[in-house]
This record gives C-alpha cells, sequence and structure tokens, in this order.
C-alpha cells in the first residue's frame, strides 16, 4: 500500500495517486496531522505543491507535521520514500537527505519539460531504466537549486547518491535552475530515500506528453 502525504497547500497528491493506481496500486491519502501511517505501508510518497504556502524556506515548517516524525522512523527502519519537487524540499529540511534548496537562479518559477538523464540506477526506484537514458519528464518549481558542498558532493559520487542530473537532447548537462553538478534527484546512503525535483507523476501519459514516468515509479513495485 502506498501512503501519500497530504499538507496544507501540497497540490499534487490526486495525480500521484492517479499514476499509482494506473499502475494497480493501493494507495490512502495521509493528512498531515496524523501521526501514525497505515501498517501496510510500502512506500510513502512526499507530493509535490506549496506546503504551508513555502514560508520561510519551501518545507521548513511541514518538516514539524505530526506525520513527518512517522516518516522518520519509517524511513530509518528501512522502509520507502519517496520525495517529489516540494516533497524533495520537505526530505531535507527533514534531514533524511543531504543538501539545501536555493532559489533557482534566475529567481523565477520554473514549468516545463526537461530532459534528465539517469546516473545510477542502483537504487529500487531507477532499477528499470538504464544508466545514461534520457527521460522527458516535466519540472515546476521556484526552490529547485539544490545546494551541497564540496566535500558533501564528493561524498554523493562516491556513495552513487546522485540518481538524476538535468540534461539537454543530447544528454549534455543543461541546467535550468543552477543546481550543484545540475543534479535533479538524490538518495540516501542506504538507498531507500529518494528525492528528485522534476514530476514522474506527471509523465505517464502520452496524451501528455510523456509516459517516462511510468518506469520510475513501477521500480518500486515488486
Amino acid at each position: 500500500m502506498i501512503a501519500i502525504l497530504q499538507f496544507a497547500g501540497t497540490n499534487c497528491e490526486y495525480d500521484t495517486k492517479y499514476a499509482f493506481e494506473k499502475l494497480g496500486q493501493k494507495c490512502e491519502l495521509i493528512w498531515h496531522k496524523n501521526d501514525k501511517l497505515p501498517e501496510n505501508t510500502d512506500l510513502v510518497v512526499v507530493p509535490g505543491g506549496f506546503s504551508y504556502g513555502d514560508y520561510l524556506r519551501s518545507g521548513a515548517i511541514a518538516r514539524f507535521s505530526p506525520i513527518m516524525k512517522e516518516v522518520v522512523k519509517f524511513a530509518n527502519s528501512g522502509g520507502n520514500v519517496l520525495g517529489i519537487c516540494n516533497g524533495f524540499q520537505i526530505l531535507v529540511e527533514s534531514h533524511l537527505l543531504p543538501g539545501a534548496m536555493k532559489r533557482n537562479d534566475n529567481l523565477h518559477f520554473i514549468s516545463k519539460f526537461h530532459k534528465l538523464k539517469v546516473v545510477s540506477n542502483n537504487n529500487k526506484f531507477l532499477r528499470l531504466l538504464s544508466n545514461n537514458e534520457i527521460l522527458n519528464i516535466p519540472i515546476a518549481h521556484a526552490e529547485g537549486n539544490f545546494y551541497i558542498n564540496e566535500d558533501g558532493l564528493k561524498e554523493l559520487y562516491d556513495n552513487e547518491q546522485v540518481i538524476l542530473k538535468y540534461c539537454d537532447d543530447n544528454g549534455c548537462e543543461l541546467n535550468p535552475n543552477g543546481a550543484t553538478d545540475s543534479i535533479a534527484g538524490v538518495c540516501n546512503k542506504t538507498k531507500n530515500v529518494f528525492g528528485l525535483m522534476p514530476h514522474p507523476e506527471r509523465a505517464i501519459d502520452n496524451e501528455i506528453g510523456s509516459i517516462d514516468g511510468i518506469n520510475m515509479l513501477k521500480g518500486f513495485l515488486n
């Protein structure tokens, strides 16, 4: 069962639910004031949106919601957690993922399809994809500028924690927001917590531009 969190200001929970239900999965929306996850939870998804209106920093208030204590406990016990866009920001603020988020370099909200390159498929999330495979996935964010210092960046690469990078049609780096080393997605050291700024749940129907998100989300399914 997939538990999809819902905060005040979340706006991608129903897209995420639709995507996983299309893949045959049972989903349940979990309000952020709950202090328990369903007992049969296999995956927690922290979806995109503007939790608490992105006051302070994106995700900085949501990390203190009661459900996040349970998510931290779930992750630390080996449970799979996926943060998409604002969800990625919340996981960073909760210290489940390394780094920090800054405003996009151009200080504007960006909303468009953008190419991604798979950097490491040595994890459950991207196991159905090939390294260097190029994907077409929408992005929609104002604070997608992932930052980490030089030592932290080296550690990410040493542990295969960089999983996705922004690129062009040919796989060459094309950075839309100023993120360190064009990083679009990372995981934790134990490879059970994942965060990415692009929206795979918006890339599951050809009618809306791409189905490249399907094999990303299917990676979590047995």
